[in-house]
């Protein structure tokens, strides 16, 4: 199994937030991405937000470059 990660450049936000996150599987990375959410986005842990952050992790690395904000 690969590398995945998140990357919070994907997401709108005020914070203008540049992290991304990478674990070696999903359980971890939605983890550590929930509690990023929670304790700098201040967002709360619901079902729904964990729904968004699997739907937004990827195989692999983040590149280098900041990706298009998602809709």
């Amino acid at each position: 199994m690969g590398r995945k990660f998140v990357d919070c450049r994907e997401m709108p936000s005020e914070v203008k937030c540049s992290l991304a996150l990478v674990a070696d599987t999903e359980n971890e990375l939605l983890e550590a991405a929930v509690m990023h959410a929670v304790n700098v986005h201040h967002h709360q842990d619901t079902p729904e937000l964990r729904s968004q952050i699997r739907s937004a992790m990827h195989d692999g690395s983040p590149p280098a470059e900041a990706p298009r904000p998602m809709a």
